[in-house]
């Protein structure tokens, strides 16, 4: 089968990017209203970009109308974001930070899910997530008809890792035991880890 893009509908072209661009990493990022009210949401449009810095992008849809979304809006005006590692072991509370509240309510309060400081920034952590990192906004760029999505593209300032899945300066992604995004109403566990080497090119 071959689909041109110019003649699907938007909805038609999400449906295929997020069955074939699959598992995809879940950020679950808070950010802090005006008011002061810590908002929390996941996004699967997501992943690392830089090391040196460190930086991390997350992609944020529009809302209908173009206006933004609070994670967005929020980034905008403080320039700050804490990107959490969704767990398997929490998925149920970050999924429920995905109901679309209203903005002077806590959707990490609403799921259950307590705050600690930052050392470097003034959005709180998750207390119970494994693994966050504190982020500084870097650059956002607009995409899309409209446009549609912000693509924030954050550095991250800090780390935040129980001691329990790190080694040696290694992850333990077993222990971590990350959850990923399929399509639809669909998540995936972590599964089989192969290793494969690296081939080097010798000249003959």
């Amino acid at each position: 089968m071959i689909l041109e893009p110019n003649d699907l509908s938007e909805t038609e072209i999400y449906k295929l990017l997020i069955g074939l661009v699959a598992p995809r990493p879940i950020a679950l990022v808070t950010t802090l209203s005006e008011g002061g009210v810590v908002n929390g949401a996941p996004f699967s449009f997501y992943n690392v970009v830089c090391t040196d810095p460190p930086m991390l992008a997350i992609a944020v849809s529009r809302k209908e109308g173009g206006a933004y979304k609070d994670t967005a809006r929020n980034i905008r005006r403080t320039g700050e974001f804490v990107v959490h590692v969704a767990e398997e072991r929490l998925i149920e509370q970050i999924n429920h930070t995905s109901c679309a509240y209203p903005s002077h309510i806590s959707e990490v309060e609403r799921a259950g899910l307590h705050t600690l400081p930052s050392r470097t920034i003034d959005v709180p952590l998750i207390e119970e997530c494994k693994a966050a990192m504190e982020c500084k906004l870097h650059q956002i760029l607009e995409l899309g008809n409209g446009p549609d999505t912000d693509l924030i593209i954050g550095q991250v300032v800090q780390f935040h890792i129980e001691d329990s899945i790190i080694d040696n300066g290694k992850i333990r992604v077993h222990e971590l035991r990350p959850a990923g995004r399929l399509a639809g109403l669909d998540y995936t566990r972590l599964g089989e880890i192969f290793s494969l080497d690296r081939p080097q090119y010798h000249e003959d």
